[in-house]
């Protein structure tokens, strides 16, 4: 009677949790990496679309040695080089065509996300990072300074999402 007992518990508990951490998917969240004109000296005046710096796109590379292996199906990025320099690194490896998705269209990558069906990489920038991870679900979402490159948001979906912020150099 015990082992029908446990045998019952093991599959109510199965039933009810395997389908939900399987529709459970992460989230990679980062800022683009260094820009080429940030912290120049003249003006303060920065370009409108520049390039990475060489530390840009060493970071780049660390981003991409880091998630190679992380399952991701998706790459998200925006009209700007500078996200999609930093997502290109993972891209080539992985194989994948990055998706471009307006600075301005943030509201639409849970839609996407959800039909990536896998692990998905967002590339944002320090004013949309947060209101991406809100559109993820976060309730409290952290904040990226315009000096902060190395934050890394892994949020795992699912009825209620979770974050974690690391950071990588």
């Amino acid at each position: 009677m015990i082992v029908l007992r446990r045998f019952l518990q093991v599959v109510v508990f199965v039933a009810l949790v395997v389908p939900h951490a399987a529709a459970q998917s992460s989230v990679f969240v980062v800022r683009h990496a260094e820009r080429a004109d940030a912290g120049s000296s003249g003006s303060g005046m920065m370009a409108s679309d520049p390039d990475l710096s060489d530390a840009g796109r060493a970071r780049a590379e660390a981003l991409a040695s880091m998630l190679r292996s992380a399952d991701i199906t998706a790459i998200f990025v925006t009209e700007y080089k500078r996200t999609q320099q930093t997502a290109a690194p993972l891209a080539r490896i992985l194989g994948l065509q990055m998706t471009t998705v307006g600075a301005r269209d943030t509201a639409k990558l849970p839609a996407m996300i959800r039909q990536a069906k896998g692990n998905v990489l967002i590339v944002g920038h320090s004013n949309t990072v947060p209101a991406i991870l809100k559109e993820l679900g976060i309730a409290t979402p952290a904040a990226v300074h315009d000096s902060e490159y190395d934050n890394l948001f892994v949020v795992t979906t699912g009825p209620q999402p979770t974050m974690v912020r690391l950071h990588f150099r």
